[in-house]
């Protein structure tokens, strides 16, 4: 029995309204809460991150979503009414085979997003790996070794599919065309030899290790170097990292989707950093200077005297570099005044004294403000 699938903006919790801003900022927050490292062993959780993350991949591209609008799920059926193109964010330790439409070049449901499929000359799968990486890393950049179990070159009979001394044959189900022409009523269409592959050739005798497929299971160590700026759905594609090839032919790539951490301190916006530091009500009357924190250390920022709660304090290219050489962001300190908590005697003392001192010109913003508002207390 066919799943039925969800609205995506029912899986996001958003109207069709939404702005592109209220997706990415709605589902990084879900993705957290449902996130399998934080779910262990719930499968609902998992399959609810695998909802969230193909609801996403649709409604953050302005084609797609157009695409979704008019057609529902169906722009996405392999036959469907538009092109094809989603994916669900998986367990970022897992690596799992998509599935690709075979036959005449065309594309399968993930066709789109990963630039095509497995083709009628054996060319291997694409991989998608989802990693996680904090804030320090995405902004600095870093190089990562990551760990994929996939399909590779057999190392008996180096990919050809064939055991020592067997040769290969003409097929004899396409008569080696590699095509087979499927009739269904008026209509007759063309499509890969489910015998051979496509390669029109057959394997007289089948590698032993290999059953004659030219590769086989692995696990593979895989570099990557993750640039600078990245953000959370920034995609990097290893070449030739995906599967191999059926009978020797052309590797599949390997997709990496990035998923950046919520960070302790900051709170990212495109390019711009943003964190909150409390200032005591002394400092904020008299001014000085306060210490803040930024990826690369400590800074020194200068309050004026007479600093009100909510004050933003910009420090110039401390935020998120540019992808490609785009110009990169700041980091905005906004500043918030502290009340104590608890005041001793002496203390309360001593601000009782400077209440009593206080007039008009104290609070200008308290006195225009009850000065509005006057005919309200009448």
């Amino acid at each position: 029995m066919a799943t039925i699938k969800r609205d995506y903006y029912e899986v996001l919790e958003l109207t069709k309204t939404a702005t592109g801003e209220e997706i990415k900022k709605t589902y990084r927050k879900l993705a957290v809460k449902y996130h399998p490292d934080k779910n262990q062993g719930s499968k609902e959780a998992e399959e609810k991150f695998k909802e969230l993350g193909e609801a996403y991949e649709i409604l953050s591209d302005e084609e797609k979503r157009a695409a979704y609008d008019r057609y529902g799920h169906k722009a996405f059926a392999q036959g469907g009414g538009a092109s094809s193109g989603a994916g669900g964010f998986h367990d970022p330790f897992d690596v799992f085979r998509e599935v690709f439409g075979q036959g005449g070049g065309g594309s399968g449901i993930f066709g789109d997003i990963f630039g095509g499929g497995q083709s009628s000359q054996g060319r291997g799968a694409d991989l998608r790996y989802d990693l996680e990486i904090s804030l320090e890393e995405a902004v600095k950049g870093c190089e990562k070794e990551i760990t994929v179990r996939k399909l590779e070159t057999c190392d008996e009979c180096q990919g050809s599919g064939a055991a020592p001394g067997s040769k290969k044959v003409v097929c004899p189900t396409c008569r080696g065309s590699g095509k087979v022409t499927v009739s269904r009523g008026f209509f007759s269409m063309s499509q890969t030899c489910p015998q051979c592959g496509g390669s029109g050739q057959i394997i007289e005798k089948p590698c032993a290790k290999c059953q004659g497929e030219g590769r086989t299971e692995k696990t593979s160590k895989i570099k990557l170097k993750i640039p600078a700026g990245v953000d959370t759905g920034s995609r990097l594609r290893s070449v030739g990292q995906g599967e191999g090839g059926f009978r020797g032919g052309e590797s599949g790539d390997l997709y990496v989707v990035i998923h950046v951490k919520e960070h302790p301190l900051f709170v990212r916006q495109d390019t711009d950093l943003f964190c909150e530091v409390p200032i005591s009500f002394v400092k904020a009357c008299l001014g000085g200077e306060v210490q803040v924190p930024t990826l690369d250390g400590k800074a020194v920022i200068r309050v004026p005297s007479g600093t009100a709660s909510g004050k933003l304090f910009r420090l110039k290219g401390k935020g998120v570099p540019g992808l490609r050489g785009n110009h990169g962001g700041d980091l905005n300190i906004r500043v918030y005044v502290e009340v104590p908590a608890k005041l001793s005697s002496e203390q309360r003392k001593k601000l009782e004294e400077f209440a009593e001192v206080c007039d008009e010109s104290t609070h200008p913003e308290e006195q225009s403000f009850f000065e509005k508002a006057k005919r309200f207390f009448t």
